[in-house]
């Protein structure tokens, strides 16, 4: 998605540990307008899926997650990562290991929003390991519903996520697939740049 890799280009920030920082429109200010195309581009990608729920994981993934159900006409869901007073009843549960935080989360989502019959489409701003869409595609499978693929704002293309979740048969669509940073010269290479 060309508008997303020359908006990356013009704001991100190659930081030490091959971090990317895009918190000024991607995840932390948002710029709903490149949501409304990031969402507009989902919708075109998974087309030929009925999807009728989006799951992400809290907290950076559900801005984006709510746009992108906007154009599919479906809830959203996330999972959280600690249990609260105000979910009661069953829960299914995984475990993520952040790749930006460094620790394990417990992730849960209420078995009253997640079950048979729920054509699941995944979607989340990052891709670096994989480790969060493992948990997520752990939830899907646990309750028994399908899932229909994996949405990413950005996947980390020198990093093993893409191919570990590919590797599981999972549909992943990535919009911008980062194949290198230069932290010094601030230069980001993407898939599918003229060599």
């Amino acid at each position: 998605m060309q508008l997303l890799k020359e908006r990356i280009r013009k704001d991100g920030k190659i930081m030490a540990g091959n971090v990317l920082k895009v918190d000024s429109f991607l995840n932390h200010q948002m710029d709903t307008e490149l949501f409304q195309e990031i969402g507009k581009e989902f919708r075109r990608r998974f087309a030929d899926v009925q999807v009728n729920k989006i799951l992400t994981i809290e907290a950076s993934g559900i801005g984006i997650a709510c746009v992108v159900a906007q154009s599919f006409h479906v809830p959203v869901v996330f999972a959280k990562k600690t249990k609260t007073k105000n979910i009661a009843g069953d829960v299914y549960t995984s475990k993520v290991e952040s790749y930006t935080h460094g620790r394990v989360y417990d992730i849960i989502v209420s078995k009253e929003f997640l079950g048979k019959g729920d054509k699941v489409l995944l979607v989340d701003d990052f891709l670096a390991n994989g480790k969060a869409l493992e948990g997520l595609a752990a939830l899907v499978e646990e309750s028994g519903a399908e899932l229909a693929g994996a949405g990413i704002v950005i996947e980390k293309g020198f990093q093993v996520g893409g191919n570990l979740i590919r590797s599981r048969g999972i549909r992943l669509e990535s919009l911008a697939i980062v194949e290198s940073m230069d932290e010094k010269t601030g230069t980001i290479v993407f898939r599918g740049d003229e060599a």
